[in-house]
């Protein structure tokens, strides 16, 4: 009989060290992103900016990388996050990141652009880049 008490202790401690260990280590993930807006600027060559905003986890999470790339018409952008160990409290911190598309030298065209799974699309009504004279 004691050794089950013994054991069934034993397994408790197990765990109640493994639901702590989680806020133990840190945490790398990707952003919640709710939206995008694409924001075209009026000059030539054109600019573009991306305004994401989301909601992360918890105030603790901070945007720790954005990354972008461009495979034909499509721009991918990453939003990853880190948590750093640590307990903190459970409750959502909103976010806004602002991302310039690299688009100088784009042809005229179509592009969508997807922001870890929103997408949004846009165009460009002429060639992105500055004539020589």
């Amino acid at each position: 009989m004691s050794k089950k008490i013994l054991l069934l202790g034993l397994i408790m401690l197990i765990t109640i060290f493994a639901a702590g260990c989680s806020s133990i280590l840190p945490a790398i993930g990707l952003a919640l992103v709710d939206e995008i807006d694409i924001l075209i600027f009026e000059i030539f060559p054109v600019q573009i900016d991306v305004i994401a905003r989301g909601n992360l986890p918890d105030p603790c999470t901070e945007i720790s990388e954005v990354l972008q790339e461009r495979e034909g018409n499509t721009f991918f952008i990453t939003i990853k996050t880190y948590r750093p160990p640590g307990f903190c409290i459970q409750v959502l911190a909103p976010f806004e990141e602002a991302i310039p598309l690299e688009v100088y030298g784009l042809p005229a065209g179509t592009y969508t652009v997807d922001v870890n799974g929103v997408q949004a699309i846009f165009d460009l009504e002429v060639d992105n880049v500055l004539l020589k004279e």
